[in-house]
């Protein structure tokens, strides 16, 4: 059973060490995605169309709302990762919207220097220090991160710029969505709300944002979920009703596939550093 070690939020985003040895549904993050390999044996992740090695000599860097799925190498203790979820303005400060803000690479080596640094911010993690002192220290680790994945890429500055949602249907199927994201939430009275024909909405949706209108549902649940159980004493059988699930039973499943563990284990070893 996959199980969280320690899990941080803070003012840069999440950091969370976990044990893993089960493959997630295919999912996605508002933030950009840090992961660190530290212990056990490799494992792999599909990004996009792409499988790529999680082992001690790379990081992973996945851009926002890139699809991705873990893939253990095997079904018995699995491996250690420790990984952050950036936001976006921490790793880019100086743009303009949250869609241009990508690594420079999906995979890129760990230095001899890097290495240490993450293996040491990691048993910070792990310990208890001044929450404010590790916010800190994981911005240091995330700058040097997203500078390494550029200093690594041979691409051209005009890659580095994604192109924003400009269809206006679009962004209105995304604002409804965002109003009050749940499992109840029907995409088809969506798309007719916007406008759009059933298959037009679906083709239209991945064409601009890159993923599904049912993935991109699922990740507005789960920050709510998240923020409910860290910044909250609601019970878990109560947020998954807040959030449209008939059980409790099937809020877990959902969480569980999405993030690899239980909620009742992920509020267990959450610190949270209070604004």
């Amino acid at each position: 059973m996959s199980r969280a070690l320690a899990v941080f939020h803070g003012r840069f985003g999440r950091a969370t060490v976990y044990q893993l040895n089960r493959p997630f549904n295919t999912h996605a993050h508002r933030e950009g995605h840090l992961i660190f390999h530290v212990g056990g044996v490799p494992a792999s992740i599909d990004v996009g169309e792409s499988r790529w090695q999680l082992s001690e000599d790379a990081v992973v860097a996945v851009n926002p709302w890139e699809p991705h799925n873990f893939i253990p190498a095997d079904c018995g203790n699995g491996a250690i990762f420790f990984v952050l979820y950036v936001n976006a303005e921490w790793f880019a400060p100086d743009a303009t919207r949250t869609c241009r803000l990508r690594f420079g690479r999906t995979q890129f080596k760990r230095t001899v220097a890097l290495d240490k640094h993450i293996r040491r911010t990691a048993a910070l993690v792990c310990g208890a220090p001044s929450l404010s002192s590790l916010d800190s220290e994981l911005r240091r680790l995330i700058d040097i991160c997203y500078d390494e994945s550029w200093q690594q890429a041979q691409v051209t500055q005009e890659m580095r710029d994604a192109a924003a949602v400009t269809d206006f249907r679009v962004r209105k199927c995304i604002k409804l969505m965002s109003e009050s994201p749940g499992a109840e939430v029907e995409l088809d009275t969506i798309a007719r709300e916007s406008g759009l024909s059933r298959p037009h909405f679906y083709r239209l949706f991945r064409t601009q944002t890159g993923v599904t209108p049912h993935l991109y549902l699922n990740t507005l649940i789960m920050e709510q979920a998240l923020d409910a159980l860290v910044a909250t004493e609601t019970p878990i059988a109560d947020i998954g009703f807040d959030l449209g699930f008939s059980s409790q039973s099937g809020f877990t499943r959902f969480f569980a596939a999405n993030v690899g563990m239980a909620p009742t284990d992920y509020r267990r070893v959450a610190k949270v550093l209070r604004a």
